[in-house]
């Protein structure tokens, strides 16, 4: 059984990581930035000094940090896992960030002679609690087959669906599609309760139509009973449309609704809500409305 390296113990990270470790793995993960999970511990993590330490130690170096130059920093900074590959080791980097600079990144490592996949997820905190987030992975065919039975103990949905960025694409892609579907039921539900209408019932109505979707099931839940510690933060889904916005940019695209959800989530940002899970824009919507859905 292959030694995981995971670099970035976060909301996401940390049970994505204990699920590493309840199928039996090996998991090394590095006490650079803070103390490790002491539940993780508990089950065996092993921690040295220094990403360059963790890719020495492990087969398979797992990232899974906030944006590209986090990535950028723990992959190639000082001490960076480049520091300590040697060849045969396979680089997967599952955080949300640029296709463009993962294009370089896996071009970089490629040339020490390792394998490089892009695989960002999708699901957020349930997700990685419940070991069933989507994977979308960027590659060879080869390092994704040798990866595919670690990202079986992480998710359900595996799909390799191109060359190196286009896992990243494939994220921004779902981001837009998270997003704009917030915002479609944020909208509907202001409507809704300003109009007189009870929100909780107009909700479960709703989810029995063409109108269901999981967004609809878990972040209008939280709209309606204001649970607001994420989940996804507020300021990560602002990073991923700014992905987007760039990306259509330099394609000539034009992204309208993507541009307009942005604003909304600029605003909260601005209201202190950057932290907030993603459902929160709703609270911009209310505020123009002078109305709240609960």
């Amino acid at each position: 059984m292959e030694k995981i390296g995971f670099i970035g113990l976060g909301i996401m990270g940390a049970p994505m990581a204990g699920h590493l470790l309840d199928a039996g793995y090996t998991v090394i993960t590095t006490d650079h930035r803070s103390k490790a999970p002491a539940d993780l511990v508990a089950k065996g993590l092993k921690t040295v000094t220094g990403n360059n330490a963790v890719a020495k130690a492990a087969d398979i170096i797992i990232t899974m940090v906030p944006d590209t130059p986090q990535v950028d920093e723990v992959l190639f900074g000082e001490n960076g896992v480049a520091a300590g590959l040697s060849n045969g080791k396979l680089v997967v980097d599952m955080s949300s960030i640029s296709p463009i600079a993962t294009k370089e990144f896996a071009k970089n490592v490629n040339a020490l002679g390792c394998d490089y996949l892009d695989a960002p997820v999708s699901g957020g905190e349930v997700g990685a609690k419940a070991a069933s987030l989507t994977i979308m992975v960027g590659g060879e065919e080869k390092p994704f087959e040798r990866a595919k039975p670690v990202f079986e103990k992480m998710g359900k949905n595996i799909t390799l669906v191109g060359p190196n960025s286009v896992g990243q694409t494939t994220k921004v892609a779902n981001q837009i599609v998270v997003a704009l579907t917030i915002e479609a039921v944020a909208e509907a539900l202001v409507f809704a309760s300003k109009a007189g209408a009870d929100p909780a019932k107009v909700r479960q109505a709703l989810m029995g139509g063409l109108a269901s979707s999981r967004i609809l099931e878990v972040h209008g839940e939280r709209m309606i009973k204001r649970t607001f510690a994420p989940g996804f933060r507020i300021e990560l889904h602002q990073k991923d449309l700014n992905l987007a916005l760039e990306g259509a940019k330099s394609l000539g695209v034009s992204l309208p609704n993507t541009s307009t959800t942005q604003q909304l989530f600029n605003s909260c940002a601005a209201n202190g809500g950057g932290k907030d899970d993603h459902s929160g824009l709703v609270k911009a919507l209310e505020r123009m409305a002078g109305h709240d859905v609960a």
